[in-house]
């Protein structure tokens, strides 16, 4: 598994500012829960007070944009980090439940068939969250405590020395493919106000911020999401 161009940059800050350890530390890692779960098809790790996302994947799949639309739909990911309790998902019950519909039709769309979002804990408190989404219905089936032991050994002081500003990160983000982007991301805005009744403005805020903590630029979310409603566009 591979990390994302935008993982790679901000692993490369991160060792400008001293951090050498991590990079290392992250790819043995997911290597280590793709050799166990070969379904694995792609991981991202976010620490809340860094409002830092870091993603690998085992193919072209697009996970930071799925972990996007899950953001700004609150998805799976968030459910977990707020509830401090695994939640697992697959493509079925997804589908089959309307308030994570947007999620659903971009993870069909994206040939991914079941999703685990894990929360971090450290001194009780939840300080982040893993998600990890599976090429098969039961990828993660029974196994959710081993993934929990995997990542969660890891997860308390990955990030110790990551100072990245959120709202810093909400503008560097956006800046690459923002004017090829600007109309799926106008698009993306009509799907949030038809699914989920947002203000124009409140959708548009939801996807720029939403893009901001999965790492990517807001036209990636929005093309995934266009993408999964309108396949042909």
């Amino acid at each position: 598994m591979e990390p994302i161009p935008e993982t790679h940059e901000a692993l490369e800050e991160l060792e400008r500012f001293g951090d050498l350890e991590l990079r290392g530390d992250l790819q043995r890692l997911v290597e280590r829960a793709k050799e166990r779960f070969p379904g694995l098809m792609g991981v991202s790790l976010g620490m809340v007070s860094q409002d830092l996302v870091l993603t690998y994947v085992a193919s072209d799949l697009d996970v930071a944009a799925l972990d996007g639309i899950q953001y700004a739909d609150d998805g799976p990911c968030v459910e977990a980090v707020r509830t401090a309790e695994p939640v697992q998902t697959d493509v079925g019950s997804l589908l089959d439940e309307d308030r994570w519909r947007l999620f659903a039709q971009a993870t069909a769309a994206a040939g991914i068939q079941s999703t685990l979002s894990l929360p971090f804990r450290h001194g009780g408190v939840v300080t982040g969250g893993v998600n990890l989404y599976g090429a098969a219905p039961d990828t993660f089936d029974g196994r959710v405590d081993e993934l929990a032991e995997i990542f969660g050994a890891w997860a308390p002081g990955a990030v110790a020395n990551a100072d990245l500003s959120f709202e810093t990160r909400l503008e560097a983000v956006q800046s690459p493919g923002r004017i090829r982007g600007q109309a799926y991301v106008d698009q993306a805005i009509g799907i949030l106000v038809s699914a989920r009744g947002f203000e124009p403005d409140a959708a548009e805020e939801r996807l720029r911020r939403a893009a901001a903590r999965a790492g990517v630029g807001v036209f990636v979310i929005a093309r995934a999401l266009v993408d999964a409603f309108d396949p042909d566009s």
